[in-house]
C-alpha cells in the first residue's frame, strides 16, 4: 500500500479538519512549534503507537468535543486478499473503498478520560440498505441465518465462507444496495478480524526524531534496526515460512486443547460446553528479534558524539537504497525523519539528502521529512514542500510547494545567501545539479581552471523547479540576494529561449544558456549508463534519454531521471565525456562561472 493523505483533525495544534497529501518525498516546512512535528507523530500513533503514544493532552483545548481523529488515505492496494477466512477477496467486492476507489482508514481516540481509548472505522461508499449494510460485521452464524431469512438459494454458496455468504447476500439484493459515505467500526468481534488482516498491508512505518535520549539501547541506532528488522519480516518467503511455523504451533495447541477439553466434559459436562479453544491473535515477531550494532573497541555506540550517531542513520538510509536498487521488495515502508539536519556536518547533511533521495526514487518506498533549516530547505524539491503555517485566528494551513509558496517559505524561514556565496547556478531540477556536480568533478581533476561546483563554497545551487523559470526570470525572485546569477536550461523546452535572453539582457553580471543537446542526460556516455544501471542504450542529441531506459528497464521517466543522476553520471570519466561533447560545451561553461569569482 501507499499512503497519498493523512487527516488530523483535533490533535494538537490541527483543530479544524486539515488534509496533508504525501507523495514519494514530503517536506513539510515552517517555523518552529507551528505543528511539523505533529504530523510526523500522528503517523507514528496512526501506525504504531510506540515511539509516540496517544494523550489526552493531544486533544486541542480549544475544542468542544473529546475525540482526536487521525486518518490515513491509501492506493495501490492488494488484490486478492485474505480478510476474515481462507478465502481470497477483495477491497472493492467488499465494499470498503472510497468512491475514488482507496482505502480510507479513521482511528477515533476518546480523550475524555485519563487514557484515550482507540476505535479503528474504515471510511468507504458501502451499502446502507436494510439487511446489506452490516454484514461485515456479522459471524458465520448470523450471516447464515440472513442468507436464510432472506430466501436466498445456497446452491452456489459456500456455508463455511463468510466471503461467500456476504458475496451472495449483496449480489442477490433485488433493488439498489443505497451504496453512500460510511464509517465502519472494525474495532471488535468480527471487524476486528477484518482489521487484523488489513494491518499485516499496511506501510511500515518508522519515525526518527531528532531529540534523542543518550542511553545504552539508543534509539537512534535501535529504531532504524527495528524496522530493519519488521522489512525482513515482511518479505514474502519468511511471511509464508512464518505462517507454517504458526499453523503448526496453533494446531498442536489447540488439539491439546481439545483433549483437555475431553477430560474436562468427563468430570463435569457442562462446564466443559463453556470453553472454546482459541487464539486471541495472530503472533507478534517482531517482538522476537533484537538486533544491534557494537561500536569498536568496545565502545558503546550511545556513547560516541551526536554527528556519529547520525553517521549510522545516514549509513541505514544508504544501504536501504543501495538494497532497494538491487531487489523489489513487497511492503511499503515510509521513513520520517525530524529536522535531519540536526548535528550534522554540511557534507553529511548532503549525504543525508542524497540517502532520502534515493530512496524515494525507489518502488515501494515514501520519505517525510521536516525541517525550519533555510538552507536545508533549499535543497529539496519545490513540488514537496507542504508549507505549515498559522492564520491570525490560530488556524493552521498546510500548502502544497509552487513558486508562490517557495516565496512564502523564504520570507517565513528568512533564507539568506551564505556570505562566502559569489554566483548562483540555478537549474531546473535537483537531477541538473547532480550531473553538474559530477561533471564539473571530472573536469576539475585534469584542469584546475574549472571548479569542483559539489566543493567550492563560492557557488550554490538554486533548483528552480521544471516547467517555471520562466516566472522566477520574470519575476526575478532572487534579486534581493545581491548575487550574479548563471541559468543553464535544457533545450527540450522552447520557451526558455525567452528566459535565457532575459537574464542575459540584464547588465548585472548574470549570463544564461540553454543546452545545445536535448538535456542534460544527453550529454552521458552509454557505457557509463551500462554500467551504471545494466541498460544498452544508444541515443543522438534529440533523444530522450530517461524515456529510453525508462522503457528498457520498466521504470517511468522520472524515476529513470533520477537513476541516471544518482548512478549513471558518477560513472562518467573525462575520456567519456569528451566523446560526447567534443566541443568542449560543458567546460566552457563550468570556466565562465570560474571567471566570475
Amino acid at each position: 500500500m501507499r499512503l497519498e493523505a493523512i487527516t488530523l483533525k483535533n490533535f494538537r495544534a490541527f483543530q479544524e479538519e486539515t488534509t496533508i497529501r504525501v507523495g514519494n518525498l514530503t517536506s513539510i516546512i515552517g517555523r518552529n512549534d507551528v505543528g511539523k512535528s505533529s504530523v510526523l507523530e500522528a503517523l507514528e500513533i496512526f501506525f504504531n503507537n510506540e515511539v509516540v503514544k496517544i494523550d489526552p493532552g493531544d486533544l486541542n483545548v480549544h475544542t468542544d468535543g473529546d475525540t482526536v481523529e487521525i486518518t490515513c488515505e491509501f492506493s495501490d492496494l492488494p488484490d486478492p486478499l485474505v480478510l476474515d477466512s481462507q478465502a481470497e477477496t477483495g477491497l472493492a467486492q467488499e465494499h470498503l473503498l472510497t468512491q475514488s476507489g482507496r482505502l480510507r482508514i479513521k482511528k477515533r481516540f476518546g480523550c475524555g478520560g485519563s487514557k484515550a481509548r482507540e476505535e479503528v472505522l474504515v471510511c468507504a461508499n458501502h451499502p446502507s440498505a436494510n439487511n446489506y449494510a452490516d454484514l461485515l460485521l456479522l459471524n458465520n452464524a448470523n450471516l447464515k441465518k440472513r442468507l436464510r431469512a432472506l430466501e436466498i438459494p445456497e446452491d452456489n454458496v459456500q456455508l463455511n465462507s463468510n466471503v461467500s455468504i456476504r458475496h451472495a447476500i449483496w449480489n442477490h439484493c433485488p433493488g439498489d444496495l443505497q451504496s453512500a459515505d460510511t464509517e465502519i467500526s472494525v474495532a471488535k468481534d468480527e471487524g476486528k478480524r477484518i482489521w487484523d488482516k488489513l494491518c499485516l498491508h499496511l506501510p511500515l512505518f518508522g519515525l526518527f526524531q531528532c531529540d534523542r535520549p543518550s542511553r545504552d539501547s539508543d534509539d537512534a541506532v535501535q529504531d532504524p534496526m527495528k524496522l530493519a528488522v519488521a522489512a525482513a519480516l515482511g518479505e514474502p518467503g519468511i511471511q509464508e515460512k512464518l505462517t507454517e511455523i504458526a499453523e503448526a504451533v496453533q494446531e498442536k495447541a489447540v488439539e491439546v486443547a481439545e483433549r483437555t477439553q475431553g477430560v474436562l466434559a468427563k468430570l463435569d459436562p457442562t462446564l466443559a460446553q463453556q470453553l472454546t479453544p482459541a487464539f486471541k491473535s495472530d503472533p507478534k515477531w517482531s517482538g522476537l528479534f533484537s538486533l544491534s550494532l557494537n561500536s569498536d573497541d568496545g565502545i558503546p555506540v550511545n556513547k560516541r558524539g551526536s554527528g556519529v550517531r547520525r553517521l549510522i542513520l545516514v549509513s541505514f538510509f544508504r544501504a536501504e537504497a543501495e538494497r532497494r536498487l538491487a531487489e523489489g521488495t513487497s511492503r511499503t515502508i515510509i521513513y520520517a525523519i525530524e529536522e535531519p539536519e540536526t548535528s550534522q556536518h554540511p557534507h553529511n547533511q548532503r549525504l543525508l539528502l542524497e540517502s532520502f533521495q534515493d530512496l524515494a526514487a525507489e518502488s515501494g518506498c515514501q520519505v517525510l521529512l521536516s525541517t525550519h533549516s533555510p538552507s536545508f530547505a533549499s535543497h529539496l524539491p519545490i513540488d514537496s514542500f507542504r508549507f505549515v503555517s498559522q492564520a491570525a485566528d490560530g488556524r493552521r494551513i498546510v500548502e502544497e510547494g509552487d513558486d508562490a509558496v517557495f516565496e512564502r517559505v523564504t520570507q517565513t524561514l528568512g533564507v539568506v545567501p551564505d556570505n562566502r556565496v559569489g554566483v548562483l547556478v540555478c537549474v531546473e531540477g535537483p537531477t541538473d545539479v547532480t550531473a553538474l556536480k559530477c561533471l564539473s568533478r571530472i573536469l576539475h581533476a585534469d584542469d584546475a581552471s574549472v571548479p569542483d561546483l559539489d566543493r567550492d563554497s563560492r557557488i550554490a545551487f538554486v533548483v528552480l523547479g521544471g516547467g517555471t523559470p520562466c516566472h522566477w526570470v520574470s519575476e526575478h525572485y532572487l534579486r534581493p540576494l545581491g548575487k550574479p546569477e548563471v541559468h543553464i536550461y535544457d533545450n527540450d523546452v522552447q520557451k526558455y529561449a525567452e528566459a535565457i535572453t532575459q537574464v542575459n539582457a540584464r547588465g548585472d553580471g548574470s549570463w544564461g544558456v540553454q543546452t545545445t543537446k536535448r538535456e542534460i542526460e544527453n550529454y552521458l556516455h552509454p557505457d557509463a549508463i551500462q554500467d551504471a544501471v545494466g541498460c544498452a542504450v544508444t541515443f543522438d542529441d534529440s533523444d530522450d534519454v530517461p524515456a529510453l531506459v525508462g522503457v528498457s528497464k520498466g521504470w517511468s521517466s522520472k524515476t529513470a531521471k533520477k537513476k541516471l543522476a544518482t548512478y549513471a553520471f558518477p560513472a562518467m570519466t573525462s575520456e567519456r565525456l569528451e566523446a560526447r561533447d567534443s566541443g568542449g560545451e560543458v567546460k566552457d561553461w563550468l570556466q565562465r562561472i570560474e571567471a566570475m569569482l
